[in-house]
């Protein structure tokens, strides 16, 4: 298993479309290729040390859920093998190899399609407000970590910098009109309730994640990535104990260490210092391991 780190990618003859907090994006005409890099931000921003591996966690978790999801939505994935890619890009294969995908273009709804089983983030921090999220009513009393009654979709905004806003059911189909909300809808909560089911099996509870859709020959088609550490809550099923915030298969290892030093969550980022890019790489690959069953190859 190589533990090079990859911050960001150059490709030579394939515009850049994008870089996001870890995902490259290249623009090939009639398809995109997706880079997953290892970099990892918190607090909305970019830290400047990588985590070796994390990119190729993500796009393995992801290739392995969309595979499962596909009874229940199609996706956007032409190839994750470098060997189908266009011939420009096989001098790149040792970069690309695990950390890429080959996608359809799609018209990406504007909306984060977010699905909680339970109460946590800023789910807990909205129903400790009002009582609901998104609008959804929930029962008084409940503790954080609890699990709701049954899985509830709350969309949010797609911010471009800082945190997506959680928005109501009418405000988001002001977005994407009825017909797709609503299809989004069923979606989300079909792809999660089969996740979740299976990742129990794995010891694993998902407690919530966030999906994308777009639309690809006016179809709804499931894309980016799907029920990975980072856009996800993964807990340990047997340690898990509603009252408080559970141990979590993502950054909030990440997180504590940085609140731990008081900074001030501006950028610059601090490095990251040896044990926590350790520890981090650790869960990453373990929740990668749980899941599917086996190593990072």
């Amino acid at each position: 298993m190589s533990t090079d780190a990859i911050m960001s990618t150059e490709i030579t003859g394939a515009a850049l479309l994008g870089r996001g907090k870890v995902r490259d994006i290249y623009d090939l005409n009639d398809s995109l290729l997706i880079v997953a890099t290892d970099r990892i931000s918190a607090f909305d921003v970019i830290l400047p040390t990588p985590i070796p591996d994390k990119g190729r966690v993500l796009n393995g978790l992801s290739l392995f859920w969309f595979e499962k999801a596909t009874p229940i939505i199609p996706n956007h994935i032409i190839s994750a093998e470098v060997k189908d890619y266009p011939a420009s890009l096989r001098s790149y294969a040792k970069m690309l190899e695990g950390r890429s995908m080959l996608v359809k273009k799609a018209k990406v709804l504007p909306i984060e399609c977010v699905v909680r089983g339970y109460l946590s983030g800023s789910g807990w921090k909205e129903y400790r407000e009002k009582g609901s999220i998104s609008g959804i009513k929930l029962p008084a009393g409940l503790r954080e970590s609890d699990c709701l009654p049954e899985p509830i979709f709350t969309p949010s905004t797609k911010a471009t910098s800082g945190h997506d806003e959680s928005i109501t059911a009418e405000q988001a189909i002001a977005l994407v009109g009825d017909k797709r909300f609503e299809e989004a809808r069923q979606m989300a909560l079909a792809i999660y309730n089969m996740a979740a089911e299976y990742s129990r099996t794995r010891g694993i509870i998902l407690a919530d994640t966030k999906f994308e859709f777009g639309v690809y020959e006016d179809k709804l088609i499931l894309i980016d990535e799907v029920c990975t550490p980072d856009s996800s809550r993964f807990w340990e099923a047997a340690a898990y104990a509603p009252g408080g915030p559970q141990a979590s298969y993502d950054k909030q290892f990440v997180r504590d260490w940085l609140e731990s030093i008081g900074w001030d969550k501006q950028p610059p980022a601090p490095a990251l210092p040896e044990h926590v890019v350790a520890g981090t790489r650790q869960r990453y690959l373990e929740a990668y391991e749980r899941i599917c069953g086996k190593p990072l190859a």
